[in-house]
């Protein structure tokens, strides 16, 4: 959730090296030990970029391949557990987004009712306006709303994360952050990444269901799929056994601190969740099959705008509602990534849901470069998975092309 802030950007700025667009048909698969073979290059590359540990997940055409490189814990240097639980950050985002489309087509709400309908009061003052602001402005990110993460002291700095790693936070008290500031545009104008829409979306659903959001992902999406080791924890600050810790890089140059530990309340419906490998790919092949969503909401779901500040470094990336569309040379992929406090996680899956990759990486980086060589090598292994590859990657180079931020 964090560095969906301030890393994203980043992110498509080296895709946009890494990415070309166009309409070439996926490639036929390959050997799965070609499969397992080129993940384990994959994780060993991201390794080698500084992450502490990787695990990684494909699976096409039924066909499932892992892999893990690094270690778990740096004081034990235990391995990094296959089928560990992590942190998913934003990918929270697409879970709740899914809730409030099953609403939706069970009429319960609809995505043009106005926040100030359901949440009268909340979205008030210094130009903020309820009135004006719908659920879909919130789950589409184009309600220009400010994004209160800039302002929780926990997320921000190593002191502000001793001091307040166990703080319980209210959603209201979050939402309430925001609303010291002005407004970055007039809703439906712009589009620009804000946690606190995702807040507000999980207090709209409880105002329509009576229940928590966390309570309606766990019984309209967890349970029907079989999602065990998925989870919103809450104030629980633990993760479940397996794992392997999550380490923090505050600034550049600086050392890694054990970030495992916090109140994810901080990020609530914004970031909460936790999960596994095979539970994410799950949800994701079972979200792109139909299987959560009736047709209607499916074509909601997936009806998206320009994202506005990605369009400097690659054309034509798109979000729609809680998920993104990102292009590649076959075309594109659905996604949504997720970074909160020492972990990373990156997916994509394809349109039909044949082809699915999921990382998780325990190490966010604070110097630009070794960020942006992290992340583009998660783009491209996201691209030979959904497209097939178009030739053997060079060990220890992430088959990165080109460089600079595009």
């Amino acid at each position: 959730m964090r560095g969906q802030l301030g890393r994203w950007g980043l992110t498509v700025a080296l895709a946009a090296t890494l990415v070309v667009t166009g309409g070439a048909p996926p490639v036929a698969a390959g050997p799965v030990g070609d499969d397992r073979r080129r993940l384990q290059v994959a994780v060993d590359d991201l390794h080698d970029l500084g992450i502490t540990g990787v695990q990684g997940l494909t699976r096409v055409d039924g066909a499932t391949t892992r892999a893990r490189a690094g270690v778990g814990d740096l004081k034990r240097g235990t391995p990094v557990p296959l089928e560990g639980h992590f942190r998913m950050g934003s990918n929270t985002k697409t879970f709740v987004s899914v809730v409030v489309l099953q609403l939706v087509g069970e009429g319960k709400l609809a995505l043009d009712d106005t926040v100030e309908r359901w949440l009268p009061g909340v979205v008030a003052g210094n130009g903020n306006d309820g009135r004006r602001v719908t659920v879909r402005h919130l789950l589409q990110h184009t309600s220009g709303i400010y994004n209160y993460t800039n302002d929780v002291a926990v997320l921000s700095s190593y002191e502000g994360y001793l001091a307040h790693r166990f703080d319980h936070h209210e959603a209201a008290d979050l939402v309430a952050l925001a609303m010291k500031h002005e407004p970055g545009f007039a809703p439906g104008t712009r589009w620009d990444y804000s946690n606190t829409n995702y807040i507000l979306a999980g207090m709209v659903i409880e105002k329509v269901t009576g229940r928590s959001w966390a309570t309606e992902v766990r019984s309209r999406i967890l349970q029907p799929l079989g999602l065990r080791r998925t989870s919103a924890p809450g104030d629980r600050p633990f993760l479940p056994a397996p794992h392997a810790k999550g380490y923090q890089q505050w600034e550049p140059g600086g050392v890694l601190t054990d970030t495992t530990l916090f109140n994810p309340t901080a990020a609530d419906a914004a970031g909460d969740m936790i999960t596994t490998p095979s539970d994410l790919a799950r949800f994701w092949q079972a979200l792109q099959r139909g299987q959560l969503l009736k047709p209607r909401q499916m074509a909601q779901l997936h009806d998206t705008v320009l994202a506005d500040t990605f369009q400097d470094f690659i054309p034509g990336t798109r979000y729609g509602l809680g998920i993104m569309y990102i292009p590649n040379r076959c075309g594109g992929y659905w996604s949504h990534g997720g970074d909160v406090l020492g972990m990373s996680t990156a997916n994509g899956v394809s349109a039909d849901g044949r082809r699915v990759a999921v990382l998780s990486l325990t190490t966010q980086l604070a110097e630009d470069e070794a960020a942006l060589a992290v992340y583009g090598r998660t783009f491209q292994l996201m691209d030979d998975v959904i497209c097939g590859p178009e030739r053997e990657p060079a060990r220890g180079t992430g088959g990165l092309t080109g460089g600079g931020r595009g």
